[in-house]
């Protein structure tokens, strides 16, 4: 077993894999309901592999994204992802317990491909509590407001 780096001990509340069920909503689209699975790994460096998957209750796929959650200072944390439908994001944000918050609009960014999504901010929250994860992205496009988009609650599998 990779022992755990210490500037990521602050983060291990969120080490292992998540799966459950969330819903969403946006202004543009009708309501849905998805099936996530999140994971947090630990490989012995100053940081975490994050994977983020959803698929809808049918099985079909709904949305991937790759990254790394990494200490940002005392209490603080910068997360750095690639979406597959042509999105990177980069957020700022801090550790408080077993909460995180996570924001792209003060010290971050999202950048698109040209045939990106026209997404300009994101917020998430991860809060463990009661043995689950909930997690929460709020969203704004030009022209929609930053408003909820997604929450999901998660069990830690096994």
């Amino acid at each position: 077993m990779v022992q755990l780096h210490p500037d990521v001990e602050q983060l291990a509340f969120l080490l292992g894999t998540w799966r459950g069920e969330g819903s969403g909503r946006y202004p543009t689209i009708d309501p849905f309901t998805y099936r996530e699975e999140i994971a947090f790994e630990h490989v012995g460096d100053a940081f975490l592999l994050y994977r983020g998957s959803s698929w809808a209750p049918d099985g079909s796929p709904l949305h991937f994204e790759r990254g790394f959650l990494r200490p940002g200072g005392a209490g603080e944390v910068e997360l750095c992802l690639a979406h597959p439908l042509g999105l990177t994001e980069v957020a700022h944000g801090r550790v408080s317990g077993g909460s995180i918050r996570l924001r792209t609009r003060e010290d971050g960014a999202v950048v698109r491909t040209r045939t990106g999504p026209a997404v300009t901010a994101l917020e998430r929250r991860y809060v463990v509590e009661d043995a689950s994860l909930v997690y929460e992205v709020d969203m704004e496009m030009e022209g929609t407001p930053l408003v909820l988009h997604t929450t999901s609650r998660l069990r830690r599998d096994g």
